[in-house]
């Protein structure tokens, strides 16, 4: 903006803030030329024109200082340097330099020493491997896919492992970077090279390493399960040192400017399909910076035969998680419940360990305690009857089809008062029929089938009725039939007490019993 166009607006009553916004200048800088335009009486009356302004405005107004090339600390160097050397810190270098007449800040003494202290930039050392030796893992951000679960787009992360030998490479897009997703792309990373290499450069990531540190880094239990199963040892980087595995973090970037550039959005399921032919014809086939050498050629001539052999079984993408005994004896993994012994104290914390096929949960001292098929969805309860306290056991365990096959190994008079029960429309007999069946466990099961016989011989086909007839010995007594008025009632009210039985107290007769 033009020094003319500038006084224009000051005339225009606009705001240091709102030119500084139109014109680009520093705040500080258009404060300065209204001041200069006050002090000329540019601000009413005639508007010079351009050239002319611009003679008056070099002709007047001060130029800022030049800044100072040199620090007022350089005439006390040497005894910045020796004080430096004996490790006397900043504060009390300040103290001398003032004993001496210095009248700078601390600021400008840290500035200085900061100069004095510049380290060189480290030398690089490329490291060159063996065939089959190492392989560097690494993700990067490949921007938003369609999703057709969720029918949107979402952010979208690259998997990239590399070769460090032959520089070939496996790349597969994926929406998160959680464990499971981790352990299932070094599988698929596995089997589209055909073999394992001996070591892993990996990043510190949360799905590999629970704690960054240089000497004892902590793996993930599931990584680390991972790592045994194939064979391959991990090399976590140093924190904040991506140049330790450039091979993979030059592979990320190649993928981005190349594949993902001008890329139209698509599904991730196309494109990794389309980057599957990428790695084996662009990136493959290219005559690699370093190398000198085509990636795929260097592959399949040298590094496939060096590889470790896939096992015969491919990992299991167990997940390791923590989880806490509630009160009903289960614990909670994946949204789904398993049941663990009683005697385990609620509020225990344990360790779960998820496979794809099955579910053990582990003690505080890693005992197995419980191993459970994996649940088929979210919600689902999984209890095994020997977990559960002896006295909830079998009513947990109760159902109809057990109670039926227990009468049917009685005997047929038992299982017939046991159906009897079970098929009432109205009320659930199921725990009427349990009871009956328990009966057995008391007083045996040849006296309960003589009871239930009895109670058939009279019509009687009740829990009640068996029970009293156990208790009253009745079992081993001859059954004696019915008479046929018994058996054929001539009036409704056979049951029925007479009226004087009733009412007779009410008139000093019997009393009511």
């Amino acid at each position: 903006m033009e020094i003319r166009e500038v006084i224009r607006q000051f005339r225009n009553g606009v705001s240091d803030r709102a030119i500084q916004r139109m014109s680009g200048m520093h705040r500080k800088t258009v404060k300065r030329y209204r001041n200069w335009a006050e002090e000329q009486g540019l601000l009413e009356g005639r508007l010079p024109p351009l050239d002319e302004l611009e003679r008056l405005l070099q002709a007047s107004m001060p130029e800022p200082l030049p800044p100072q090339n040199q620090s007022s600390l350089e005439a006390f160097r040497p005894l910045v340097v020796q004080l430096r050397k004996e490790g006397v810190e900043m504060t009390a270098i300040l103290q001398r330099l003032r004993e001496r007449g210095f009248t700078g800040s601390y600021s400008a003494v840290r500035r200085f020493v900061k100069h004095l202290e510049e380290r060189q930039p480290d030398v690089m050392v490329r490291m060159e491997c063996q065939p089959g030796e190492e392989a560097q893992v690494d993700f990067g951000f490949a921007g938003l896919m369609y999703d057709p679960e969720t029918q949107q787009m979402r952010r979208t992360w690259a998997f990239v492992m590399t070769l460090s030998w032959s520089r070939h490479v496996y790349v597969e897009f994926v929406f998160d970077q959680k464990l499971p997703t981790w352990l299932l792309l070094h599988r698929h990373a596995f089997e589209w090279f055909g073999g394992v290499p001996e070591r892993l450069v990996i990043d510190n990531l949360k799905s590999a390493i629970v704690e960054a540190c240089f000497h004892e880094p902590v793996v993930q239990q599931s990584y680390r399960e991972c790592a045994e199963h194939y064979g391959f040892q991990l090399a976590p980087c140093r924190i904040a040192t991506p140049r330790h595995k450039g091979k993979v973090e030059s592979g990320v970037h190649y993928v981005k400017r190349n594949f993902l550039a001008g890329r139209t959005p698509t599904s991730l399921t196309q494109a990794n399909t389309d980057v599957c032919t990428w790695c084996m014809t662009t990136a493959g086939l290219r005559i690699h910076g370093t190398t000198r050498e085509q990636p795929l050629v260097r592959f399949q001539e040298t590094e496939a035969m060096r590889l470790k052999s896939l096992p015969e079984v491919p990992y299991d993408l167990a997940v390791w998680k923590e989880a806490t005994v509630g009160r009903d004896g289960h614990i909670t993994f994946d949204n789904a419940y398993y049941s663990i012994p009683f005697r385990i104290p609620k509020g225990t914390k344990v360790r779960v360990r998820g496979g794809a096929q099955f579910v053990t949960i582990f003690g505080p001292g890693y005992e197995a305690l419980a191993t459970h098929d994996r649940a088929q969805h979210p919600g689902q309860r999984l209890t095994h009857p020997d977990h559960l306290p002896p006295e909830k056991a079998a009513g947990v365990a109760l159902n109809r089809d057990a109670c039926r096959d227990s009468a049917v190994a009685i005997g047929p008079a038992t299982d017939q008062i046991v159906s009897t029960l079970l098929a009432d429309p109205v009320i659930d007999r199921l725990r009427t029929a349990d009871r009956l069946l328990r009966l057995g466990e008391r007083y045996g099961n040849e006296r309960l089938e003589a009871a239930c016989q009895r109670a058939l011989h009279f019509g009687e086909p009740s829990y009640l009725t068996v029970k009293r007839i156990l208790m009253g010995e009745l079992d081993a007594q001859p059954a004696v039939a019915p008479s046929s008025s018994l058996s054929s009632p001539s009036s409704p009210y056979l049951f029925a007490r007479r009226a004087y039985e009733l009412l007779g107290h009410l008139f000093g007769g019997a009393t009511w019993n």
